[in-house]
């Protein structure tokens, strides 16, 4: 039985950053306990000392495509891949999530639900916890219809959802609007009507599914808080001139508890495409305007979660949720909010709540440690010392592993 403990000199619990030191103790894949201050190690257990690091739950990532290989097209290319090569892509992207400190990924969108037959077969404590929702459902040549979620009509949506419950998807995930990667669809317009959308949130409840609306378009936004969905991906509010989010629907949202992941995060190394940026503009996106709408979201006490998209092109690569969090910062959300969402409130959104997204005796031992105070900057996410999932360490920075 390996014992081992982690002092570090403040740690962040999944709601507020605590100072003056911290001894977390691991065992059988468990947080064993948890001490304040500078206290002794107990005999027989391994020790890693960190005298300016800040001690973390795992991040969640709660907006991922693990099946896609975040290259040109990454999810045009999908139709062209076998299971193996699916298979093949899940696990490299989760190893690269677990690289970055996420050890619990939400994936929102695989081919016919490729990620859902991997982890079947393939209950990994090596890799990153998966979350899924299968393909997503989108309306006849809607948004990402390549993966295989095409349904039409009230009759259609409800045996989409009662499929992705019998392939053992966690949650439904609807294409309410058009998207930025999709030719041809409308990301200022709904895919489906108000019946449709209820008929797929009503099964989905039945079943026990949560469901989670893409929704560029304000109106689409708009459309899935009036029929009550459980969250809203983007939630960027794009109309014919552009994209803004208006206060009074901000409060609505935060009124309603509605989870929103504003999928902010884009590799910083990275010059974007001129076609991309070309479609975005197109579709009134902007990084300016991305960023001022997670503000709006904020201020109105809506309930935040972090996700990247993660997979879908060369500037959002797998492991790329640390960026995700300096965006945030950024945009005026305090770190310790914003650290927040990417862990208590990610894990509560994926159905974890109980035992991922804290740093508290019986949670499951998926931990993070950074070098420096993430409140005075946030960057030092981006260097990860280690990650322990399942209380074994993952991942160690060369020049610090442990004699």
């Amino acid at each position: 039985m390996t014992k081992r403990a982690v002092r570090a000199a403040r740690m962040f619990d999944g709601e507020r950053l605590v100072d003056g030191g911290v001894l977390v103790l691991l065992e059988d894949g468990r947080i064993a306990d948890v001490h304040r201050g500078w206290a002794e190690v107990p005999e027989g257990w391994s020790v890693r000392d960190v005298p300016d690091g800040t001690l973390l739950p795992g991040l969640v990532d709660a907006h991922v495509h693990l099946c896609a290989d975040a290259g040109p097209d990454a999810l045009g290319r999908l139709a062209e891949r076998s299971e193996p090569e699916l298979d093949a892509v899940v696990e490299a992207s989760l190893r690269a999530h677990l690289a970055a400190g996420v050890t619990t990924v939400r994936d929102l969108g695989d081919r016919r639900g490729a990620v859902l037959r991997w982890r079947d077969r393939k209950v990994r404590d090596d890799l990153p916890t998966v979350v899924g929702s299968g393909a997503p459902v989108t309306s006849v040549g809607g948004h990402c219809w390549s993966m295989g979620g095409e349904a039409s009509g009230v009759d259609g949506i409800i045996e989409a959802v009662r499929q992705r419950a019998a392939a053992g998807a966690d949650l439904v995930k609807v294409m309410a609007s058009g998207g930025v990667f999709t030719p041809g669809t409308d990301t200022t317009r709904p895919q489906f009507s108000d019946q449709e959308l209820t008929a797929a949130l009503t099964r989905a409840h039945d079943l026990g599914l949560p469901v989670t609306a893409h929704a560029h378009a304000l109106d689409a936004v708009e459309q899935a808080l009036r029929v009550g969905v459980d969250g809203i991906e983007h939630c960027t509010c794009v109309t014919a001139t552009g994209a803004h989010v208006p206060d009074e629907l901000a409060d609505r949202l935060a009124a309603s508890g509605v989870a929103v992941c504003a999928t902010l995060g884009t590799d910083p190394a990275v010059v974007t495409p001129p076609e991309v940026v070309a479609m975005a503009a197109r579709a009134g996106l902007s990084e300016a305007a991305l960023r001022e709408g997670a503000a709006t979201l904020y201020r109105a006490g809506v309930r935040l979660v972090a996700g990247s998209d993660a997979g879908l092109g060369p500037a959002k690569p797998h492991g790329i949720l640390p960026e995700t969090l300096v965006e945030y910062v950024a945009s005026g959300i305090p770190a310790t909010a914003a650290l927040a969402a990417a862990t208590s409130v990610g894990a509560e959104v994926c159905g974890l709540g109980r035992r991922k997204g804290r740093v508290q005796p019986g949670f499951d031992a998926d931990l993070l440690l950074v070098d420096g105070d993430p409140r005075s900057d946030i960057t030092v996410l981006r260097h990860p010392l280690a990650v322990y999932r399942a209380g074994v360490l993952a991942r160690v920075r060369h020049e610090d592993a442990p004699r």
